[in-house]
């Protein structure tokens, strides 16, 4: 049950309209998310804002949706997991990368380092070691793109927490949960 009811996408004015119509142009919709964090504009441009830093950053599409993907796992946010599963799809990922990711690898070791440390930056709140930023290091990883690790890790948590308390409706295809052994 929604908890933050979303902004009226089609009644919408003012700066929720202005950002509807920005999200709505690059992305063809409004997802809820969106239109739940719209109820504060100031909260949605955060989030747009950071994001949009971070897809010209230095890290790629698929990685950062690997960082999204094993961060909403983490996380237990359906939400984001359903939205990434699609949009890690749309960056090139394959069912099986999509499925590594939420559990805490990828086939190339470069991608695995970074989604293992994204994991481990969930995990233990950000306390990792001089071992785990070195094993980043020798997998090819410059300081500029270590910062931009732990920047898609602190965006998706944000997206995770709000998801969590605001409960928006899920406007993706939903995402199956992992299997348990």
């Amino acid at each position: 049950m929604t908890r933050i009811a979303p902004v009226d996408v089609k009644n919408a004015n003012g700066p929720a309209a202005e950002i509807f119509q920005g999200v709505k142009k690059k992305m063809g919709m409004v997802p809820n998310i969106i239109a739940t964090m719209a109820q504060s504009p100031a909260v949605a441009n955060a989030y747009l804002s950071f994001s949009g830093a971070l897809a010209g950053g230095a890290l790629p599409a698929p990685v950062r949706e690997r960082i999204a993907l094993v961060t909403g796992q983490a996380n237990e946010c359906g939400y984001c997991l359903s939205a990434h599963t699609l949009l890690g799809k749309g960056a090139g990922l394959s069912d099986e990368e999509v499925l590594r990711a939420r559990q805490g690898t990828a086939s190339e070791p470069k991608e695995a380092a970074a989604v293992q440390f994204a994991q481990k930056l969930v995990e233990q709140r950000g306390n990792v070691s001089d071992e785990d930023v070195q094993t980043l290091r020798d997998a090819g990883y410059d300081d500029g793109q270590i910062g931009e690790i732990v920047a898609n890790v602190a965006l998706n948590i944000f997206t995770n927490y709000f998801n969590h308390v605001a409960d928006p409706e899920i406007d993706f295809p939903v995402a199956p949960a992992l299997a348990t052994a």
